[in-house]
């Protein structure tokens, strides 16, 4: 899967290429990534890529002429139908459902990662397929988002982590929030490891990690229970687990 990010901060991502699941998966040829510099698009002498906002406010706003150069620039590397993504604080959230759709339909992806007041409203509505939120947030810029999506994609590629069945247990998946996980040693700070997990009953064990799963998932995501179509055994484990759920949230208030 190709990836074409265009920034005024390609520095950062020198990190990712060296490292972690996007390095290794660049490393192997499971996916590759070009970091375009915006301010090469610019078609002054001092490279100026931003302006004053009309109407007045404060900040300033990417200009609208480097950012369309900069997409047409990419979409000659990597094709004229591929789709542009930009990261905003107005975009959709963006699931998991969502980068696990982009990583089976999609070859190569186009990014914007926008700074300051934002992007020039005629290159989302001229150069945009998909405007994205990573969370109900503000950052600095759009770098960070754009290096979480490229983690979350890659992440969903054949090859891209050492162990594939390790994804299926992750956390909305299944759509639900992962179990609770523990290692050696048995005892720290005189809290014990469930003993379910050391009882080599993979069956029980199983189990107990739906049933935490759901739990969780209930506790800290209860949107997501509402919208799932529950099975008559997951509805009898949470019945059961009633007045754990209700104990939990009100430690947590």
């Amino acid at each position: 899967m190709q990836f074409v990010v265009v920034t005024l901060m390609p520095n950062m991502y020198d990190l990712v290429r060296a490292s972690g699941v996007i390095g290794r998966a660049l490393d192997q040829g499971v996916a590759s990534l070009n970091v375009v510099n915006l301010r090469e698009f610019s078609e002054d002498r001092h490279g100026t890529i931003d302006d004053r906002p009309y109407g007045g406010g404060p900040g300033m706003v990417l200009k609208a002429e480097p950012m369309l150069r900069a997409v047409a620039a990419a979409k000659n590397q990597v094709g004229e139908t591929v789709p542009v993504v930009h990261f905003s604080p107005r975009g959709q959230p963006l699931t998991q459902a969502d980068v696990s759709r982009w990583a089976t339909d999609y070859k190569a992806m186009i990014m914007l990662a926008s700074r300051f007041e934002g992007l020039d409203q005629r290159v989302i509505d001229q150069a945009v397929d998909i405007e994205v939120s990573v969370g109900d947030f503000v950052v600095s810029g759009g770098d960070l988002p754009v290096m979480m999506a490229m983690d979350a994609a890659i992440r969903q590629l054949p090859g891209a982590l050492g162990d594939e069945s390790s994804k299926n247990d992750e956390s909305f998946i299944d759509g639900l929030l992962e179990y609770p996980q523990y290692t050696r040693p048995e005892t720290v700070g005189g809290v014990s490891v469930p003993e379910i997990l050391m009882s080599g009953n993979h069956q029980q064990i199983q189990r107990w990690r739906q049933e935490q799963a759901l739990i969780t998932t209930k506790l800290r995501r209860p949107d997501m229970i509402e919208r799932r179509d529950l099975s008559d055994q997951e509805a009898e484990i949470l019945k059961s687990h009633g007045s754990q759920v209700r104990q939990q949230t009100e430690e947590e208030q």
